[in-house]
C-alpha cells in the first residue's frame, strides 16, 4: 500500500494556509511586546523582520521545489547538509511548534472564556485536529473561511482608526532601547513564520516545483501589508507609549478611535485568528512529525497515513494528545520565547541549505543565516537558555535513536 500523501492543494490553497498562520498570533499579540522593546523603533523592526522573513522564504520555496515532499527543512537539512542537520532542524520545529500551538489554544480561550481558558484551549485542540484528521483539503477550506474573517476585521479597525490618531502621535521620535529594534524584530518574526506550513505541505501541493516558490512570496507579501497597515494605524491612535503598555492593542486603538461596537468584533477576530493559527501549526507539526517517523528518528507508528483521507493520521493524532496536555496543564506564554529561539535555529539550517544550491541562491542565504542567529540571540537571555537547552536534549535523543531502522520511505 502506498504510504504517499494526497496532492491536492493548489495555490491559492497554499498561500491560504500560510496566511492562516501568519495573520493569526502575531497581529492581535505581539505589537505590544514589541512595542515594549523597540518604543518608537517599532516600524523599522517590523522591517528587519520582514527582510529576515523574504530570506527565509525563498530559501525554503527553492529548497522546497527541489524536494517536495512532508517535512520542510528537515528534509533539506537532511540531504543538504546530513542526516544530524535535518534532524536538528525538525527536533527545533517540532518542540518550538508544539509549544506555539498549545499557546494559540490557550489564546482561544483566554479571548472566549477567560474563567475556563484550559478547558476551551483543550476543547480546540480536540476540535481542530479531528478536522486535519478528516483531509487536508477540508483544512485548506476552514483556512480559507478563517483568513476571510481576521482579514475583515483587521480591515474594520484600520479603517476605524485611520483618521481618529492624532497628527503628532506618529512622530517616532525618541529614544529607542539598545538592542530593542532586534528584539522586537525576532517577537514579531515570529508571526512571519507561517509560511513554513506551505513548505511542509509539500508531499500534498500539486505540481510543487511551481507552485511553492509561487505561494510562499505571495502570503508573505500580503501578511507583510497586513501588518504594516495594522502597526501604522494602531501607533497613530495609541503611540509608542500606549501601544506598549496595552495588552490588546487593536481593542485598545478601537476603543481610541470612539468605535466602542467593534471591541467585541476584535475579540472574535482574535479567537478565529488563534484558531487559524492552531490549524495549520497542528498540520506543520504532524507532517514533520511524519517524516522524522520515516527516518527513524521517531517511533514508526507515527509514518502511518491513513487509507482513505490519505492524512499521517497517527502523527495528528499524536501531536493533538501532546498538545492538549499541554494547553490543560501549564501557562505556556514562558515557552514561547524558547520557541521563537528554535523557529529561529530551524531557518537558519534552511538557509545553510539553500547555500549548497548553487551561486545563485547564495546571497539570500548568507543574509538570512546572519539575520537569523542576529535576531535569536537578541532575544531575552531565558528563552536564548531554554532554547539552548532544547536543542541539546535534541541532540541527546538524535545520539540515542541513530542506527535504529524507520519503515520504507516512498
Amino acid at each position: 500500500m502506498t504510504q504517499e500523501l494526497r496532492r491536492t492543494l493548489g495555490v491559492f490553497d497554499a498561500v491560504v494556509i500560510g496566511l492562516g498562520s501568519m495573520v493569526g498570533a502575531g497581529i492581535f499579540a505581539a505589537l505590544g511586546p514589541a512595542a515594549r522593546a523597540a518604543g518608537p523603533g517599532l516600524l523599522p523592526a517590523l522591517g528587519v523582520a520582514a527582510v529576515v522573513a523574504y530570506c527565509n522564504a525563498m530559501a525554503s520555496a527553492r529548497l522546497a521545489a527541489r524536494y517536495p515532499a512532508s517535512g520542510g527543512t528537515y528534509v533539506y537539512g537532511r540531504e543538504r547538509l546530513g542526516s544530524f542537520w535535518g534532524y536538528l532542524a525538525g527536533w527545533a520545529f517540532v518542540v518550538g511548534k508544539t509549544a506555539s500551538c498549545a499557546a494559540m489554544a490557550l489564546t482561544v480561550g483566554a479571548y472566549v472564556w477567560p474563567d475556563h481558558a484550559h478547558a476551551v484551549a483543550v476543547a480546540a485542540v480536540v476540535v481542530l485536529t479531528a478536522v486535519d484528521y478528516a483531509g487536508v483539503q477540508k483544512s485548506a477550506l476552514l483556512a480559507r473561511v478563517i483568513v476571510a474573517v481576521v482579514l475583515a476585521v483587521l480591515a474594520a479597525v484600520v479603517v476605524a482608526a485611520a483618521g481618529a490618531g492624532e497628527a503628532g502621535r506618529l512622530a517616532l521620535g525618541g529614544d529607542v532601547p539598545t538592542g530593542g529594534v532586534l528584539q522586537a524584530a525576532g517577537l514579531l518574526f515570529f508571526a512571519f513564520a507561517g509560511y513554513a506550513r506551505i513548505a511542509t505541505l509539500g508531499e500534498e501541493v500539486r505540481d510543487p516545483e511551481r507552485t511553492i516558490p509561487r505561494a510562499v512570496p505571495i502570503a508573505l507579501g500580503v501578511a507583510l501589508v497586513v501588518y504594516a497597515a495594522v502597526a501604522v494605524t494602531v501607533l497613530g491612535v495609541l503611540g509608542p507609549g500606549g501601544l506598549a503598555a496595552s495588552p490588546a492593542p487593536l481593542a485598545d486603538a478601537a476603543r481610541a478611535a470612539g468605535a466602542d461596537w467593534l471591541v467585541p468584533v476584535v475579540t472574535v477576530g482574535a479567537a478565529v485568528a488563534a484558531l487559524g493559527s492552531l490549524l495549520s501549526l497542528i498540520l506543520g507539526v504532524s507532517r514533520t512529525t511524519l517524516a522524522m517517523a520515516r527516518d527513524g528518528h521517531l517511533p514508526a507508528t507515527l509514518a502511518a497515513v491513513h487509507p482513505r483521507s490519505r492524512v499521517p493520521h497517527h502523527a495528528e493524532l499524536a501531536v493533538g494528545a501532546v498538545v492538549a496536555v499541554v494547553a490543560a496543564t501549564a501557562d505556556v506564554r514562558g515557552a514561547i520565547g524558547f520557541s521563537s529561539f528554535a523557529v529561529l535555529v530551524y531557518y537558519g539550517i534552511a538557509n545553510a541549505s539553500a547555500w549548497t544550491l548553487g551561486r545563485r541562491e547564495r546571497p539570500l542565504a548568507v543574509l538570512g543565516l546572519a539575520g537569523c542567529g542576529a535576531l535569536a540571540f537578541s532575544l531575552p537571555p531565558e528563552a536564548v537558555l531554554a532554547g539552548l537547552g532544547v536543542l541539546a536534549v535534541g541532540v541527546v535523543a538524535h545520539a540515542v535513536s541513530r542506527g535504529r531502522p524507520g519503515p520504507p520511505r516512498p
